[in-house]
């Protein structure tokens, strides 16, 4: 009896501290393990809602309440919940179906344990029953959510356990870490053998997919994918989709133009699939689409009108195809896409090292390397190790112990010159696009400096350009899908949860099919004003704004508002010492739950606003510096402080001071003498800042893992070295420079 009281004692103390029991057995005994998980996730799911450990919105809560009732094998709870998430998570068909694996793995164990079938059998069940419910538009999206990355999974679970070793109790977040690693790799690993199978059956009975390689003038070989639904027997229109991420992501294209009753047709760029071409992304783009382009429209399913879609680089793709515009080639629709050479793989003309992961994720084999581009740890690892060595950034190929020669031509080329200006349109390459275009991208998109570069080059060397911008509160993921209803965590405006699917096609509709305009393109500019639950109609990025707001670098609580001119000339003296390499995070704290980072970056905040304001557009403005160097690399962040404490990021801005003025040709700064930086391409934003909140602003220099370091020499940055840093960078911020805000009033 006093055992068992011990015992309880035990529990309840280890439930207090947040620890719960787990027998250090279970790491090496899969027996002991199976028996115990599901009991560990009941005590996390007992712990999910108290305040400590609840997630910061009710999708979050839901969704990892379902995944944790899988766990302790309440599968019917788990149904319940995801119905209940979806219902929250995924209005207009977005991305609820996310969970979808889970939803039918615990269809089958239902199946498995009701009605005494084996589980494959139950699992075609399962998924035969699913399949058959689900809105038509969500089906091209089945064969990605249902297949995993099985041996990721396996090594993720394990080296959780590893932790694990030695220890009769675990913590919370590790707990909770745990259920979810070992679910997705049951789930997955139970599903896998089978789901192909199936989704090749419902496949067969309603589509016709074909796939074959084309040769192109040039001697190179392409492998296209062409999808049409199985009912529709008259030509089509066809909606192209150039995919450098061949797999899966094939047939998702092709089987979304066709559930909408197009023809689908995803080609892949050189090197990718069949094709043994030196694979050379970005580079031969708008000479391939043409020729494909030419091909489809002499096919028999298609009507000789295309469009095209996609993002990212698939967005790019579709500027690099109207370089030299086919004839049927009747509009495009890039979402989120890549400027090449200007928001990557430089953003402003200062690189970054993600550039690196990127080509090795496209490039190490004929598909994409998932586990290797999934590896974060890897790569930080690979960063941190370039940063604190001191060696030049063109050594980070090397560092990760695979040089790369598309890496190295890259920095071959700093400035915006012709090697990446051949790739798209360029100045008046821009006046002979003359089909109707459709940009979407997003107030959080990492690439929406490069979407909205396109939209204005059209419009600066082509007045009468038929193109509109859907711009709102979306990630780079959310502003070429379905949409969304969070972003970062955070709730958006009703009105803003569209699904940009529909919007897309309704547009192919009405530009291919005679079809009527979509309802939100009131005009050329479309932009979500948020926190107001409203979209405003412009004709022009510039009409976003109605007045705008200097912010001066200036401390209002020794002087006047930051919002007026200075009375008298002073600076911000700000040192960096670039041979330091054991940088300690450094944060400025706004309030007991909130504090922004504020490594090698000085602030100014304004006094409490006395109105509400709605800042649209993006930052402009003029940096008036003095350094003891010839360059630099400068990062701008905006932000407001709500009057609860809280902080939202509005707008970033980063550049090469030496290629501020002109992102081609380089322009030294001279050591010592007032220079000035304008501040040009920053990322927009449309957003009510209440009344009682606070601006606060950040400028420095950009010194991290992430990003080159310009030592300041004026040689080549991709060749400076810590042997280069010389003294510490020593900036004069002058007080009559300003950050100019825009602002919107009706």
């Amino acid at each position: 009896m006093k055992f068992k009281i011990l015992l309880a004692l035990i529990f309840v103390n280890l439930i207090q501290a947040q620890k719960f029991y787990f027998p250090q057995t279970a790491v090496t005994d899969s027996v002991v393990f199976e028996k115990h998980i599901p009991g560990l996730a009941l005590q996390v799911i007992s712990q999910l809602q108290t305040t400590k450990n609840k997630p910061k919105n009710n999708v979050d809560l839901l969704d990892d309440l379902s995944r944790l009732q899988v766990v302790a094998k309440d599968y019917k709870g788990s149904i319940i919940t995801l119905a209940e998430h979806r219902k929250e998570f995924a209005e207009n068909n977005m991305a609820g179906y996310k969970s979808l694996a889970y939803e039918v793995y615990s269809m089958a164990k239902l199946n498995e344990l009701k009605n005494k079938m084996p589980f494959p059998k139950a699992f075609q069940a399962a998924f035969n029953k699913k399949y058959e419910s689900m809105d038509e538009k969500i089906i091209p999206r089945v064969s990605i959510v249902l297949k995993g990355d099985v041996r990721n999974f396996r090594k993720l679970l394990k080296t959780i356990m590893d932790k694990q070793k030695g220890k009769d109790s675990i913590g919370y977040g590790s707990a909770l870490a745990l259920c979810k690693t070992y679910l997705n790799y049951k789930v997955f690993s139970s599903i896998q053998p089978y789901v192909s199978q199936a989704i090749a059956a419902k496949d067969k009975e309603n589509f016709i997919i074909e796939t074959q390689d084309l040769k192109t003038k040039a001697g190179s070989t392409l492998t296209i994918t062409i999808v049409r639904k199985k009912e529709n027997k008259l030509p089509l229109p066809v909606i192209l989709a150039n995919n450098i991420y061949a797999g899966p992501f094939d047939d998702y294209f092709g089987k979304r133009a066709a559930i909408y009753n197009y023809v689908g047709a995803v080609v892949n760029t050189r090197g990718k699939r069949n094709s043994n071409d030196i694979n050379n992304p970005f580079e031969h783009e708008s000479q391939d689409i043409y020729e494909v382009i030419d091909w489809i429209s002499k096919q028999p399913w298609s009507n000789g009108k295309v469009g095209m879609i996609g993002g990212s680089y698939l967005g790019f793709s579709q500027w690099a195809a109207v370089k030299k515009l086919h004839p049927a080639l009747k509009t495009i629709v890039p979402q989120v896409a890549v400027g090449i050479g200007i928001d990557y793989p430089a953003q402003n003309n200062v690189f970054m090292s993600y550039m690196l992961q990127w080509i090795q994720y496209v490039t190490n084999n004929k598909y994409t390397d998932e586990a290797d581009f999934g590896n974060a740890a890897k790569w930080d690892s690979i960063n941190t190790a370039w940063y604190k060595s001191g060696r030049s950034f063109r050594s980070l190929d090397t560092i990760s112990g695979k040089p790369n020669k598309i890496f190295q031509r890259w920095l071959d080329h700093p400035g915006y010159d012709q090697y990446w200006q051949k790739m798209v349109p360029y100045k008046e390459d821009f006046a002979r696009v003359n089909i109707p275009v459709l940009t979407t991208t997003g107030y959080y998109d990492d690439d929406q400096i490069g979407a909205l570069y396109y939209f204005k080059q059209h419009y600066q060397y082509n007045k009468d350009a038929d193109h509109y911008l859907v711009i709102g509160p979306y990630d780079h993921r959310a502003a070429q899908s379905f949409g969304t209803t969070y972003v970062n965590g955070n709730p958006i405006d009703p009105v803003a949860r569209i699904s940009i699917d529909e919007l897309a096609f309704s547009w192919f509709d009405y530009i291919l099919k005679d079809g009527k305009k979509p309802e939100l393109l009131k005009d050329r500019v479309n932009f979500q004003v948020m926190n107001t639950n409203t979209w405003k109609h412009v004709p022009t990025l510039d009409r976003m704004h109605t007045s705008t707001l200097k912010f001066y670098l200036k401390d209002h609580k020794n002087s006047e508002s930051v919002f007026t001119k200075p009375e008298s000339p002073d600076f911000t003296k700000q040192i960096v010492d670039f041979k330091s390499r054991n940088d300690k995070d450094l944060y400025y704290k706004i309030s007991k739950t909130d504090s922004a980072k504020v490594n090698n970056l000085i602030h100014f905040e304004s006094e409490p606003l006395d109105k509400d304001i709605i800042i649209s557009g993006n930052l402009s403005g003029l940096l008036n510096v003095s350094i003891n160097k010839k360059d630099m690399d400068t990062d701008i962040y905006l932000y407001q402080v709500q009057p609860n404490g809280k902080l939202s990021l509005l707008s970033t801005h980063k550049t090469r001071a030496s290629y501020s003025k002109n992102n081609e040709v380089r322009q030294l700064l001279e050591p010592n003498k007032m220079e000035q930086i304008p501040i040009r391409q920053s990322m927009f934003t449309s957003k009510k800042v209440e009344k009682g909140s606070k601006l606060l602003l950040f400028v420095g220099i950009g010194k991290s893992p992430n990003w080159q370091i310009n030592y300041g020499t004026g040689k080549d940055v991709s060749e400076e070295t810590i042997q280069d840093s010389g003294e510490p960078l020593e900036i004069k911020w002058y007080n009559d420079s300003y950050v100019e805000i825009p602002v919107y009033k009706d």
